[in-house]
């Protein structure tokens, strides 16, 4: 039984390294491109901190485990709201000031992210059609992205004094790119299938382990550009970056695996953490109406947190 645990713990620790390595490299192409610091925040670092679940999920369809896609899905943007956003705000030195337009564009698009993938779940099937509408919902955000006016104002993943060198794209960086991608395609195989080895040995629904301890290990590197974020006094930022990931997840991730294979899931487990992701969305979107978001808040946030570990283990 401990050998699905340890090949788990190693995949996804190599899953999220190998993540790491393809983002800063590839922001270091973006920016040697002459790419836009908040472009380069859009494309790559978005998309790059969210491949764990995109390429899991992915792998996850191919071979007929939709449990585990939208286990990851829910259980990641719950751990987005609640978790990151609550330990953003611990961290961060003043309370999150949510004044400026944008964020409250993606706000929107949170929450209607969301409300679509949730309706869409209702009668425990999302088809492939719903997953082209889901990735419809994903184009019309990128459209919105590029077309508006955000300032540059992006913090990089590399240190200031290697973006400053960056003057051509390096063969380095190709290769580093290259290699990770592998890795992360490995890393993910790896993952779902200990996953599922280890519903099996513990005789438990595989969408209860993606619920939980994949979805948070899938959102360490949200975790980590947040908290950068935070204490480099940018909280602001780390908030973007959390809205993006949920919203990617809900229609990327979502609509890129039911194209794949239309997800059928049981809703023994998926109801509740339906319910803790409207909850979610809706209590982020009202407590954002002042345009901040206090430190207090952040507490409840990861106690709502807590209670939806408890809820879906069975422990309350």
């Amino acid at each position: 039984m401990l050998i699905p645990f340890a090949i788990f713990a190693v995949s996804l620790f190599g899953l999220i390294l190998a993540s790491k390595y393809f983002t800063e490299a590839a922001e270091r192409i973006g920016l040697s491109l002459k790419m836009s610091p908040f472009m380069v925040g859009v494309v790559i670092v978005a998309v790059g901190t969210s491949l764990p679940e995109l390429i899991s999920g992915v792998i996850a369809s191919v071979n007929g485990h939709s449990e585990i896609v939208i286990g990851n899905v829910l259980g990641a943007n719950i751990s987005n709201i609640f978790l990151i956003l609550g330990m953003t705000t611990l961290i961060a030195r003043r309370s999150i000031q949510l004044g400026k337009e944008y964020i409250f564009i993606d706000l929107h698009f949170m929450l209607g992210s969301a409300t679509l993938l949730i309706l869409f779940l209702l009668d425990g099937t999302i088809s492939r059609i719903e997953g082209v509408a889901l990735l419809a919902g994903f184009l019309i955000y990128q459209v919105y992205l590029v077309r508006s006016e955000k300032p540059d104002e992006m913090p990089t993943l590399n240190d200031e004094k290697t973006v400053k060198k960056l003057t051509h794209v390096k063969w380095k960086d190709i290769g580093i790119v290259a290699i990770t991608a592998f890795g992360i395609f490995l890393g993910a195989k790896f993952t779902v299938q200990s996953i599922v080895d280890m519903a099996h040995a513990m005789e438990v629904d595989e969408a209860l382990i993606s619920l939980t301890v994949l979805s948070l290990g899938t959102t360490l590197p949200e975790l980590a550009v947040s908290v950068s974020a935070a204490r480099a006094g940018n909280p602001e930022i780390a908030v973007g970056n959390i809205l993006g990931s949920c919203i990617f997840n809900s229609f990327t991730v979502t609509g890129v695996a039911s194209i794949i294979q239309p997800i059928e899931l049981a809703m023994n487990y998926t109801k509740t953490s339906m319910i803790f992701l409207i909850v979610a969305a809706v209590f982020f979107y009202l407590l954002s109406q002042d345009k901040k978001v206090s430190k207090w808040e952040g507490m409840l946030f990861l106690l709502f947190y807590v209670v939806f570990v408890l809820k879906i283990s069975g422990l309350a």
